[in-house]
């Protein structure tokens, strides 16, 4: 688009939008386009659109259908691929934090501009919850249609398992309400098919009494023994346990003891939903497996899992997997890999899954991964953007080596892989049902920046 252009659509917007429209020439731009993950991303959008309802979000979907101009949609902007900001239009949500509680009848009703923190601090003043996934700050929009994974996911199962209806945006600028009844193609393909069919501005979840967790941070010295036992004490552990396992070197954070700055270690995320007996019980078998370097365990609410992080945009290579066992061998080759590695900090977080979300059919949904036992996500933090072709090998390899039966991956943790990897996240038909229901809602492929599935062609 030419540069006049642009400045007429740029003020024709002004006027439409009333304020809501950041330009490269406003002061807020380079904040407004920036990305939470991804160090390296620098796109420039011509205009920042901050819509306040459905309405204006339909008329900003119109303008970019009509101009041609890539829509990339922002709730909270934690794409690993950095899908929440483009070279054309962003469609930020941000300004849309509506959500209306229904206490008695356990649900409510969300606007996709909240953050799965703000959401949980809501609904958590009434002693209620529903699962997103680890961190604050991400939007509850895209945790969401991706499916959603968090420390929930053993005991009440994945975000989508708690939504109940959704207010669609379509590419054609209609305003769909969709649940089990209305439109049900639809509903199943938003269930884990990401940001393809339009723009979600309100969801509907269930929610759960939970008046708090026993959980927190362990720290515990990794060797291939106690990385081996900790999966097995999780794969073990009641489903009111879910827990994720961050294997790397220490960090020089003040409550592990300095001398072990640098060394392997576990440190662990655990969450028991349940009362704080049992969880002290069961976080004991953990303690066991060697002295522990820190136990910040205890009863908190469950926002205290997710507290405020630090506004980082760090450089990294990594890639998402599943993996069906780990045993001394699989143990033993993480430890050795995160050792050989020159990154800055060098990281394999597996997370063991199964309980209520093993239970729904895997084909109830759009995510398929339903039997997947261990979710890994391997990832090597650097300073030289220089030095990304050694650390993606060093990723690609430490996967293979470790690579088994299960060759899925999570969409929600995939980084800008191309189409081959779009379809592992979709098997056993998921890929060509999805494109099939793109074609009926999203023909001309307006939405395209995500983990796109193009609309499928008779």
């Amino acid at each position: 688009m030419s540069i006049d252009r642009t400045t007429a659509l740029v003020r024709a917007l002004r006027r439409e939008f009333d304020g809501r429209v950041i330009a490269p020439d406003d002061s807020g731009y380079d904040e407004a386009r920036a990305v939470v993950y991804g160090g390296t991303a620098d796109r420039r959008p011509v205009a920042v659109l901050r819509p306040a309802n459905a309405a204006q979000v339909a008329r900003v979907i119109a303008v970019a259908r009509e101009t041609g101009l890539p829509l990339a949609v922002r709730g909270g902007g934690h794409s690993n691929a950095g899908h929440g900001v483009c070279e054309g239009l962003v469609l930020d949500l941000s300004a849309m934090k509506g959500i209306d509680i229904d206490v008695e009848g356990r649900t409510a009703w969300a606007e996709t501009g909240l953050t799965c923190g703000e959401y949980t601090a809501a609904v958590g003043a009434h002693g209620l919850v529903t699962g997103f996934g680890d961190t604050a700050s991400v939007g509850i929009g895209g945790i969401t249609l991706g499916g959603g994974i968090g420390y929930l996911v053993r005991k009440h199962g994945l975000t989508v398992d708690d939504l109940l209806a959704a207010e669609i945006v379509t590419a054609d600028g209609a305003i769909l309400h969709v649940d089990e009844d209305r439109h049900p193609d639809l509903f199943w393909a938003i269930r884990g098919g990401g940001g393809n069919f339009g723009v979600a501005t309100r969801l509907r979840f269930r929610l759960h009494e939970l008046d708090g967790v026993y959980g927190g941070m362990l720290v515990l010295p990794a060797t291939a023994e106690t990385v081996l036992g900790f999966v097995t004490e999780a794969e073990d552990a009641p489903e009111e346990l879910s827990a994720i396992a961050n294997v790397m070197p220490s960090p020089p954070v003040p409550f592990v003891p300095e001398e072990h700055h640098g060394r392997p270690v576990i440190m662990a995320m655990m969450c028991y939903a349940g009362p704080a007996e049992e969880g002290s019980r069961v976080m004991d078998r953990f303690r066991a497996l060697a002295p522990p370097l820190a136990d910040l365990l205890g009863e908190m609410p469950y926002a205290g899992m997710c507290p405020p992080e630090d506004d980082l945009h760090p450089i990294s290579d990594f890639t998402n997997m599943f993996i069906d066992r780990v045993d001394h061998d699989t143990a033993a080759t993480i430890i050795h890999y995160l050792n050989t590695s020159t990154a800055t900090l060098p990281a394999a977080q597996l997370r063991v899954l199964g309980g209520a979300m093993a239970r729904v059919p895997a084909d109830a949904t759009a995510f398929w991964h339903r039997q997947s036992r261990i979710m890994v996500n391997l990832a090597a933090i650097y300073e030289d953007p220089a030095e990304s072709p050694l650390h993606r090998a060093w990723v690609a390899e430490f996967a293979a080596a470790i690579r088994q039966g299960d060759q899925g991956a999570y969409v929600n943790f995939l980084a800008d892989e191309g189409d081959e990897r779009v379809r592992v996240a979709y098997p056993g038909g998921v890929y060509e049902r999805l494109a099939a229901i793109k074609a009926v809602h999203d023909p001309g492929n307006v939405f395209r920046v995500n983990q796109n599935i193009p609309p499928a062609t008779s």
